[in-house]
Parts: structure tokens; C-alpha cells; sequence
């Protein structure tokens, strides 16, 4: 890290991050900490982040979102001095290779990255941190249940599909293929289909203060599965849909103060195997994402590794930061306000990689 972060201004560091999913609560964030603000956007979209000059320092368009690891775009990075947040779009869109490889210095675990590029890896780490998740099952095997088909990357829940039976599923691979969704049905996650309230739990790990805290939480709403939810069973039947998963938006959740230590230690859980298989272990934010059932049981069926969107909902902190801060703390301001207090404290190589 002090190679990569030599020629650096730390005096000036900037947030950097790519014009997209929690991109302006990242830059408002910053903002706020007092750190420079830059957002890679591409020419498409250039006119709509031109209304957010205010809390943009500098904007480096681009033809395509692979043109981050180009030598301009780097240059760029490098003389402000940046440090690059990912965010859900990040790998989905500049492609592993990229992400995992662009020589600029990374706010959070980087190693993450490919893992969470990878379904069956994602839930390996889970299952190895003791974590209740749900069964999974060979793609074609008869599973005797419901389940549920998850695509690879950070699709936003795109291309999942629910099947009940083997030869259903090996149908619905077999098309995610034809699409070019997929390059082959081993690719895709089978596991079975939980019933319940879906939650997604949003922690931040400070190096800096050795201290865990859950940031928020929210429900994903999803098209048109939600939708679905208000058409007559017998109408769904007759019409033969079926629904899909394409997160539009985000819900808040504030969970039940007894479910509070169950979530906190499983991202304790969590935390401590990243530590161990992938050290210096997560840094940052991240979120565990489950279902909890009738008996307020959970189980976390994905894992998200950087800032997840359902903490745009918190701009002006959630019920659970106030709780540490006291003050509006979004989980953009909570990256830069631990970037800085690195910063302060000659710790920087602890929340960069």
C-alpha cells in the first residue's frame, strides 16, 4: 500500500467511485468529512451528474465503464489523489479483471471482490462462518421443494427464477444460456426457496476503532414479484406467469430490537472468517441479506461485500447510526469519516487495499 499510495497528497485525498448504484451518497458523504469528490461517468449519463456539481470535484467521462483501468482514467485517479469505493455496479460493470486489478488505492477488502463475483464461493464463506443458510442443490437435482436460481455477478436479482422440479430448472438455465446470461448452467445457484421476511442487514467494520456496527436495514422491492402480490391467485394461474426478481427499490426496515444481537453476531461471524481466509479481513461495509421465517429464525441466503443501495434510503443516518454517532451518518459519510480518521491517525494501509 505505500507503493501504491506514493505520489499521493494526503493532504487531498479524494472519494472516487463510479457514477452509479450509491454514487451521490457517496460524494455527499465525503463532502461532508471534508475529502475531495471525483465520479468516473460515462457519456450517457453525463448530463444527469452535471446537476450534482456541487458535490462533484471532478468528473472524468468515459466511453464505456472498462475504460476505468485505461492509462487516462488512472492518470486521472492518481493526480486527485483518489481513493475508489466500490459499490454494487462496480465489478458488474468494469469486469473482475479490472476491478481486482486497477493499480488506484481500494476502500475496503479487494480480495472480496472475486469471491463475491462467484455464487458458490459467496456461500461458502458464509457456510464456513457458521451461518445458518439455506440448502443448496446440484442444478437438474429434484430437490423435493420449492427453489430459487441465482445468476452469477451483481445482477440486481435479474434472470433468477423460482422452479419446482429439476427439469424446471435445467429449462430455465438452458435459456439464461441462449440469452448469453450464463456460459453454462454450472455457473448458476440453486438453493432452496425460503419463506419469510426478507432483510437485509447493513454493517460497517472500522479498523480504525476495532468497532462493528449495523448501519441499517431494508426489504428489496422487486419487479414483478412484489407486483404480482396484487393480482388474484386464481388470475396468476389462468395467465401462467411467472415472476421475476429485478430489484427497483429499496424499503426501510427497522427490525425488532430481540433480533438485534442475532444479526450483530452473525456479522460478527462473518467478519472473524474473512479475518482468517482472507485477511486483513472486511473492511467497511457490507451487508448480510436473509429471510426471517414465522419463528423469527434467520437465515442469510447472500452476502454483499462493499455499500449495498438500500442504504440510500439512510442519507440522514438511520435509527441504528445515530445510535453510534449521534449525528446524520449515512454509510457514504461513514466510509470518508473512516478514510479521514485513518488519515489522522497514520492508518490509512488499515482500510485500503
Amino acid at each position: 500500500m505505500s507503493e501504491m499510495l506514493e505520489g499521493y497528497d494526503l493532504d487531498r485525498l479524494t472519494i472516487a467511485t463510479l457514477a452509479s448504484h450509491s454514487s451521490l451518497q457517496i460524494v455527499h458523504g465525503a463532502r461532508k468529512e471534508g475529502l475531495g469528490t471525483l465520479l468516473v461517468v460515462t457519456e450517457d449519463r453525463a448530463w444527469f451528474y452535471e446537476q450534482f456539481k456541487h458535490l462533484v470535484d471532478r468528473a472524468v467521462v468515459v466511453e464505456r465503464w472498462r475504460d476505468l483501468c485505461s492509462e487516462r482514467v488512472v492518470r486521472a485517479l492518481r493526480e486527485s489523489s483518489a481513493v475508489l469505493v466500490p459499490h454494487g455496479s462496480f465489478v458488474e460493470y468494469v469486469g473482475l479483471d479490472c476491478a481486482t486489478g486497477v493499480p488506484v488505492p481500494i476502500f475496503g477488502l479487494r480480495s472480496l471482490l472475486a469471491v463475491e463475483a462467484d455464487q458458490h464461493a459467496k456461500m461458502e464463506l458464509l457456510r464456513k462462518s457458521g451461518v445458518p443458510t439455506p440448502e443448496s442443490f446440484p442444478p437438474g437435482s429434484d430437490a423435493g421443494r420449492p427453489v430459487i436460481v441465482k445468476l452469477p455477478g451483481a445482477k440486481g436479482g435479474r434472470g433468477y427464477f423460482v422452479a419446482s422440479s429439476g427439469r424446471e430448472v435445467l429449462r430455465g438455465l438452458e435459456e439464461a444460456v441462449r440469452r448469453g446470461d450464463i456460459s453454462s448452467a454450472s455457473e448458476a445457484m440453486v438453493q432452496e426457496y425460503l419463506v419469510g421476511v426478507t432483510a437485509y442487514v447493513h454493517y460497517f467494520y472500522s479498523p480504525v476503532l476495532d468497532r462493528l456496527e449495523i448501519t441499517g436495514a431494508d426489504v428489496r422491492y422487486e419487479s414483478d414479484v412484489d407486483g404480482l402480490r396484487r393480482m388474484p391467485l386464481r388470475v396468476l394461474a389462468e395467465l401462467g406467469l411467472e415472476p421475476t426478481f429485478t430489484v427497483v427499490g429499496n424499503l426501510p426496515l427497522v427490525l425488532r430490537e430481540s433480533l438485534l444481537p442475532v444479526v450483530y453476531e452473525y456479522g460478527m461471524r462473518f467478519l472473524k472468517t474473512t479475518r482468517e481466509l482472507l485477511p486483513p479481513g472486511i473492511i467497511g461495509p457490507f451487508c448480510l441479506e436473509g429471510v426471517i421465517d414465522r419463528e423469527a429464525r434467520i437465515r442469510v441466503f447472500e452476502f454483499s461485500g462493499r455499500i449495498v443501495a438500500g442504504t440510500n434510503l439512510y442519507l440522514d443516518g438511520s435509527p441504528y447510526s445515530y445510535l453510534y454517532w449521534d449525528e446524520p451518518m449515512s454509510v457514504g459519510r461513514r466510509i470518508a469519516r473512516e478514510v479521514r480518521l485513518a488519515r489522522e491517525r497514520g492508518a490509512l494501509e488499515r482500510v485500503l487495499t
